[in-house]
């Protein structure tokens, strides 16, 4: 089926994005994955080939284009090519809104030439040993001390958090006021009392660095506080909808390799004198999941149309989110069964494919979470 969501200029961007990840990522991933994270280096030639920041005003070296058919574009080609240690999708989608859309003009001279550069890398921490998705229920805090602000806390599963030189924290600056109390702080690289744990051992997207923070009487500058204090909760729901479409976006990407490698091995594979994709069975279940994926881009697309639009709302991007998602899952299994034992072997890509896509339910809110979003929609 034919989609209209690109143009020609994305379709060059795309180029550009396939000759960038063959040159510096995919000769290097193995390494990568072997050693648990990726070149510092890598960062910086993203940023030197326009890569970070597409969305980021020119004057802070930005590529000055508010569309996300470009952000879509990296995304898929960095799951197609298989270069799942790459963290620039939490760095462009994820991170980016918030430091131009909620930060001073100092701010934004301070970290905007270097988010767009590779030159600082950033994360998010949203995440706690004792709180998930329920962001209303961190412990983290931050007390005003003079110019100061003093964090204590602990965040985990933090992407980005080895090489973050830029950390975005989610703290409480008033825990008697609930999720009314809830501010957004930036935290750099070298401030006293940040301490990072260890490199958590993930069962898949293994080159992606994750780790644990740790935040120890540690004092920030007052004017590293991003947005308006004690309202960092309607920050984060404000910017929840962009992450999840980027998910989603990833996951539609990822169930439509994974179906085109299997289909390439059913046509390829004889079982009984015959290729396995012969098989009545097997015709069937190619002949479904292919309906479900070509649905999946097309409400994703236009989801991303509705994001450029400016009309995306929280519960769209949640069916989005947890219905693709659920979807890539799905098509893992399957066509790890439909590979056989090749297809539990990590030699072949849709074992790796399988296990890396598995948290894809989880982050960025799980598919429980997105549920109880739509069911609050229709008014339950």
């Amino acid at each position: 089926m034919e989609q209209h969501l690109y143009e020609s200029v994305h379709e060059e961007f795309r180029d550009l994005c396939r000759a960038f990840l063959a040159r510096e990522a995919v000769p290097h991933h193995d390494r990568w994955e072997a050693a648990g994270i990726v070149d510092r280096e890598v960062w910086r030639a993203a940023g030197a080939a326009g890569l970070l920041g597409m969305d980021v005003d020119p004057e802070y070296g930005g590529g000055g284009q508010r569309d996300f058919r470009f952000n879509a574009v990296l995304v898929e080609e960095i799951v197609r090519a298989g270069c799942t240690g790459l963290g620039f999708g939490l760095h462009n989608d994820v991170v980016a809104p918030y430091l131009t859309e909620l930060t001073t003009t100092d701010q934004r001279e301070r970290w905007l030439p270097g988010f767009c550069s590779g030159d600082l890398v950033t994360a998010i921490a949203m995440s706690e040993p004792g709180a998930g998705s329920d962001l209303a229920g961190i412990r983290t805090t931050a007390v005003r001390d003079g110019d100061a602000l003093v964090l204590d806390g602990q965040k985990t599963f933090i992407t980005n958090g080895e090489l973050a030189d830029l950390v975005i924290v989610v703290v409480r600056t008033a825990p008697d006021l609930g999720a009314h109390g809830v501010s957004l702080v930036a935290v750099e690289t070298g401030t006293p009392g940040f301490g990072r744990g260890r490199r958590l051992a993930k069962v898949g997207l293994k080159a992606n660095d994750t780790t644990e923070l740790f935040f120890d009487d540690c004092r920030v500058p007052a004017e590293n506080l991003i947005g308006t204090e004690n309202h960092g909760f309607y920050h984060l729901m404000a910017n929840l909808p962009r992450e999840r479409l980027g998910i989603a976006v990833s996951a539609v990407a990822a169930a439509e390799r994974l179906l085109a490698l299997t289909l390439e091995y059913a046509r390829s594979r004889e079982a009984f004198g015959r290729p396995i994709g012969a098989f009545q069975h097997n015709r069937f279940l190619l002949a479904e999941l292919d309906t479900e994926v070509t649905i999946a881009r097309t409400f994703v697309n236009h989801c991303v149309a509705e994001f450029n639009a400016g009309r995306l709302c929280a519960t769209d991007a949640a069916k989005a989110k947890w219905w693709t998602t659920e979807l890539q899952n799905r098509v893992a299994d399957r066509c790890v069964q439909l590979h056989g034992g090749y297809g539990y072997m990590l030699e072949y890509p849709v074992a790796k494919a399988w296990l890396d896509g598995r948290v894809q339910t989880i982050y960025g809110g799980t598919t429980e979470v997105m549920k109880e979003i739509i069911g609050r929609g229709l008014g339950l």
